[in-house]
């Protein structure tokens, strides 16, 4: 059986790291939203194209999976409805999910932020200490049932299912 691989964590936590590691060791696609966004508009947030990107890369990884290709999904997903519905989506597709998640005290993301920004600023994206702030203030950090493979049962109110969901969060995921 095919993995679907997640990574969870803030930036600096070292996901990207553990994502190539991962696609090495398993023969997995790796999709990292942060390869593309600077390659293609410059900048980690034009005007929603990052949606956009996370949705075709989503489309594409549960298109690998259903092939037989193994994939590690590299966004970060902060939210647990994001985490909950990849887990389905993968899931549907008669894939194995794997949450990884990476946990980073401030003081090493802020460290690890500012060596990247020093070593290899053409790689990585340019964050404030605003925005290392508004990300852990948003971080929905995984409960013990996430990490033990379980996530929401159903979507939110309103919304069919996780299909549906995710449609609405990532435009272009359909």
């Amino acid at each position: 059986m095919t993995t679907l691989f997640l990574m969870v964590g803030l930036p600096g936590a070292g996901k990207t790291t553990r994502a190539r590691q991962l696609a090495e060791e398993h023969g997995a696609l790796r999709l990292t939203p942060d390869d593309w966004m600077i390659p293609l508009f410059g900048t980690a947030e034009p005007d929603g194209k990052r949606d956009v990107l996370e949705g075709r890369m989503l489309r594409l990884a549960l298109d690998a999976v259903g092939l037989g290709t193994g994939v590690v999904v590299d966004y970060g997903c902060w939210s647990r409805d994001e985490r909950s519905a990849i887990r389905w989506l993968a899931r549907a597709e008669g894939a194995r999910f794997r949450m990884v998640y990476l946990p980073v005290d401030e003081e090493t993301q802020r460290a690890r932020i500012a060596r990247r920004r020093a070593t290899a600023p053409e790689e990585t994206l340019p964050l404030t200490e605003a925005d290392i702030r508004h990300g852990r203030a948003r971080f929905e950090e995984p409960d013990a049932a996430e990490l033990a493979g379980r996530g929401a049962a159903g979507p939110p109110p309103g919304w069919a299912d996780w299909r549906a969901w995710a449609a609405d969060r990532w435009p272009s995921f359909t």
